[in-house]
């Protein structure tokens, strides 16, 4: 089954090589299953170029990989002109780049850009409250000391550039926002908060919030399932144990809550009815995140096998019910992706992160192959 859906995907993907050129999708608009595209400029285009090496990896194919490094000159300009760098999702765009690169083929030139990348993320460590502040320049009066459960996901690349170069400053920052999450963005019951404010100048404690959940004090589903891979991840880099019990009880929180048919809605606290949005793309982020949290217990683990096998129901699903494998004119690789649906930007429609994580999840179950968050043994 699964080779069959990563065959369709590869279909897609293939397409769109000639459709997209020189750009990079983003998300579709309202229903109307045409990918809007960017030069570069956002935080999403790391996923088409990680759909591209995943592809390539997969197939071998030099198509996919021409197609990849033609991306990386893009990134490698984008990186020295510094277009749109101001925010915490680096990780997002040159873990799945040039960090990608360096990864399969051991190409210096990458390499080198990951680490300039990881230089620009670590600019956003803020010395009080202790964070890498997610949005805006330092001092921005509304984001200068908030956080986001996303940021989790691009702790990676600072990771990857301590083993890299034995700078204690990059696993310093990792280590101490992935603490600092954790503290203040898992709740008692499991649940996450998406984003949570500081004062900057005393570094206080203010509130938990929400920039595209339902509201505050709701559970928005691709938050959760950011936590879930995110603090899986941290453990495979500092294993300390309570990471790894983290990142199980979010997983738990999750499938506890999945609908019938396995793909959540937008927010778990919205009412789980037909006409409410789903989001595929949180579905298959969470799905890849339990099968990396999985690979990281030992064999007997009494939760290795419920974590297994939520994935895979999770996956089957998406591949049957969500994927476009019978609609020939496809751009996106599933449908149902929400954005922000709160804010009514793209609620109901393909969305780039979707699509990679849905062909990360299928190649980890297929091959084994676990993306490019961290170095392969």
């Amino acid at each position: 089954m699964w080779a069959q859906a990563i065959e369709d995907a590869l279909s897609v993907i293939s397409q769109n090589i000639d459709r997209f050129g020189e750009k990079f999708p983003l998300t579709s608009t309202q229903g109307n299953r045409i990918y809007r595209l960017t030069p570069n400029n956002d935080w999403t285009e790391g996923f088409w170029s990680g759909l591209l090496w995943l592809s390539y990896e997969y197939t071998q194919d030099s198509r996919y990989r021409d197609a990849a490094m033609r991306a990386l000159d893009n990134f490698r300009e984008r990186l020295e002109q510094r277009v749109n760098l101001d925010h915490h999702d680096i990780g997002f765009l040159y873990s799945l780049s040039t960090k990608a690169h360096w990864i399969l083929e051991r190409d210096e030139t990458s390499r080198s850009a990951t680490l300039q990348a990881a230089d620009v993320l670590l600019e956003r460590w803020r010395d009080t409250p202790g964070i890498l502040q997610a949005w805006g320049p330092k001092d921005d009066p509304e984001n200068g000391g908030r956080i986001i459960i996303d940021c989790l996901m691009n702790l990676p690349l600072l990771h990857w550039a301590y083993q890299q170069t034995g700078s204690e400053c990059y696993r310093q920052a990792a280590e101490k926002q992935t603490a600092i999450s954790r503290r203040f963005l898992v709740r008692g019951d499991d649940s996450t908060y998406h984003t949570f404010y500081f004062d900057p100048v005393t570094g206080d404690s203010i509130r938990g919030g929400t920039h595209q959940g339902s509201r505050d004090g709701s559970t928005w589903t691709r938050g959760q399932a950011w936590g879930i891979y995110g603090f899986a991840l941290a453990y495979r880099y500092l294993r300390q144990p309570e990471l790894l019990e983290t990142s199980k009880r979010l997983a738990r929180y999750f499938v506890d809550r999945l609908p019938e048919d396995g793909v959540v809605y937008w927010d778990f606290d919205v009412p789980q009815v037909p006409e409410t949005q789903r989001d595929s793309s949180a579905a298959a982020i969470a799905a890849s995140g339990m099968l990396e949290l999985a690979s990281l217990l030992p064999e007997r683990d009494v939760d290795r096998e419920w974590l297994s096998a939520a994935a895979e129901r999770i996956v089957a699903s998406l591949a049957v019910n969500y994927s476009t494998k019978d609609e020939p004119a496809a751009q996106g690789l599933l449908n149902r992706g929400s954005y922000a649906v709160r804010l009514d930007i793209s609620p109901d429609d393909y969305v780039i992160w979707g699509d990679y994580f849905y062909l990360e999840a299928l190649m980890r179950l297929e091959r084994g192959v676990p993306g490019y968050w961290y170095e392969r043994q």
